[in-house]
């Protein structure tokens, strides 16, 4: 028994990092997370790695791929469609077990082979949707695996980086003590109860959560990247989908940290000494178009004429309080992807109006276009004041704009079922914001024909050859250099045709004590939460 004279006389307090998310529901924690990439963000990968993973450690520089647990890959020379990934030696899950061969191929099993006893039915829309031509895993080693895909794929190593490694010990243990009529049953089990109880080998180990109230994780001492060992001792994520309520918990001292702050009560955040950070992100703020028959955005004119209707400086000096930047396309003038674009967009309203009245609208015969949003969400800025925004400016170039407002977790369904789907209720445009970080992401999904639902994320059914031939080109160039020139040609080509109303790209706007230090806002949608320090 401790007497007084063996007490510690001091005992430093735990750190406690507290966030705002704009989630609207705690992402879910199994290993591979909903609530778009702000799910990625928070519950991805702060508990679990990737074989391939970001650069996030630069303010500067664009962020780039870098080997996670895979510590290199190489095409195969003689079959393009196999690749050979060297495993990082001495990782472990935070359960102790040992991470190699016999987990990466789990865990690919765990989306991919319906008749595995792990397959997940939950984890799979999300992850293959983001990795659509990964058909299997081998195990060469205990340190080497070999992944196969459909057709040669240039783009897979930026696919893998949203594949997230779950522990298949921690896994198998609760499906042998899990109850239930059938393997099925039992498996299903065993994953709610993983998810109470995660494993990953990320910087972070799960410490508990409630739904839809707080999630919490605490550092793990034992990570393998010693340089990524978290400073913090315990981070907690809390859903506060609602901006003035975000800005009033962190005003309030609940929270100490919030996405995406209300634009006016920027000067009140400044006043009161938070510190605001942003940072231009590869990411587009857009309204994809559905080119089914009798879609009226079949019609390039109007297509371009809802591009040129738009003021985008009077969007960001006004309702985002300058916290955007004006999208000219999926990429801007300076990024290798950018290419030469005929078509610029740009405010011309005088030629929108003529372009309108060729497709044969005007002040008695309006178009009826309807959009499907979100209230809130992953990198959804402000998208009900945004779209009522547009719905406002478009009046003007004879569109009568309907707005369906959803929940963002439904709104991300809905996206991979498409614009055929009953789920879209109707709508001709969908407002999803996505990440452009790799040429999957910003271009391939959306513009490739194979791409409909339900294998990715070209929700209007886009079905254009010239778009495919050159996907098809680039996906089989692994030349860096002469895959950018073809990605860029196929940027150019998607601006001139008026793919998208091309409205924002985020600068990721988030506010927090000035307690907090060492934060590096990257050119990235994702953050390293590892060298934030707190003072007392």
């Amino acid at each position: 028994m401790a007497t007084a004279g063996t007490l510690p006389q001091t005992a430093r307090a735990e750190t406690v990092l507290r966030i705002g998310m704009t989630a609207a529901d705690i992402p879910r924690t199994v290993g591979q997370p909903d609530q778009g990439f702000e799910g990625n963000r928070f519950s991805g990968l702060t508990m679990y790695d990737a074989l391939t993973m970001w650069d996030l450690s630069s303010a500067d520089k664009a962020s780039v791929l870098i080997p996670g647990l895979a510590t290199e890959w190489k095409i195969n020379d003689d079959d393009h469609t196999k690749w050979l990934f060297k495993l990082r030696p001495g990782v472990k899950f935070h359960d102790g077990s040992p991470f190699d061969a016999d987990a990466v191929v789990w865990n690919v099993d765990k989306v991919l082979r319906k008749d595995a006893s792990q397959y997940d039915p939950s984890q799979v829309g999300l992850t293959t949707s983001r990795m659509p031509t990964l058909a299997s895993a081998h195990k060469i080693d205990d340190m080497t695996v070999e992944l196969v895909t459909t057709e040669p794929d240039s783009f897979l190593p930026f696919n893998l980086s949203n594949l997230f490694m779950a522990s298949p010990a921690k896994w198998q243990k609760l499906y042998d003590a899990a109850a239930g009529a059938d393997a099925k049953a039992k498996s299903q089990a065993a994953w709610e109860a993983f998810a109470r109880d995660a494993s990953g080998t990320g910087p972070w180990k799960f410490a508990g959560f409630t739904p839809r109230e707080r999630l919490e994780v605490v550092k793990n001492d034992d990570y393998w990247n010693k340089a990524r060992v978290p400073h913090v001792d315990r981070m907690v994520l809390l859903p506060m989908p609602e901006a003035n309520a975000r800005t009033a918990a962190l005003l309030s001292g609940q929270v100490n940290w919030i996405e995406a702050p209300a634009p006016d009560a920027i000067a009140e955040i400044k006043q009161r000494g938070f510190v605001l950070y942003s940072n231009e992100e590869p990411h587009v703020w857009p309204w994809q178009f559905s080119r089914l028959e009798g879609s009226p955005w079949n019609d390039i004119r109007v297509r371009k004429a809802a591009n040129l209707c738009v003021d985008r400086e009077g969007l960001k000096d006004g309702l985002l309080g300058g916290f955007m930047v004006p999208a000219t396309g999926t990429y801007e003038e300076g990024h290798p992807w950018r290419g030469h674009p005929a078509f610029q967009v740009k405010y011309d309203k005088a030629t929108a109006l003529k372009l309108m009245q060729e497709a044969g609208y005007g002040p008695g015969k309006h178009v009826q276009v309807k959009v499907q949003t979100s209230a809130s969400g992953s990198g959804q800025m402000m998208p009900v004041p945004m779209n009522e925004y547009l719905q406002q400016a478009l009046a003007e170039c004879y569109f009568d704009v309907q707005i369906d407002v959803i929940e963002w977790n439904t709104l991300t369904t809905n996206w991979r079922r498409g614009t055929k789907d009953a789920s879209a209720n109707g709508s001709n445009a969908v407002n999803v914001t996505y990440a452009a970080m790799d040429p999957f992401f910003a271009l391939v999904r959306f513009l490739q024909s194979s791409m409909a639902p339900p294998v990715s994320n070209n929700w209007g059914y886009i079905n254009e050859p010239k778009y495919d031939a050159l996907v098809a080109k680039a996906r089989q160039t692994f030349d860096p250099a002469a895959r950018d020139a073809t990605l860029a040609e196929l940027h150019a080509a998607s601006v001139d045709d008026a793919a998208f109303l091309y409205v924002a790209h985020d600068v990721a706007p988030r506010a927090m004590s000035p307690k907090i230090k060492g934060f590096v806002q990257p050119k990235s949608w994702f953050v390293d939460f590892s060298p934030i320090t707190m003072t007392p």
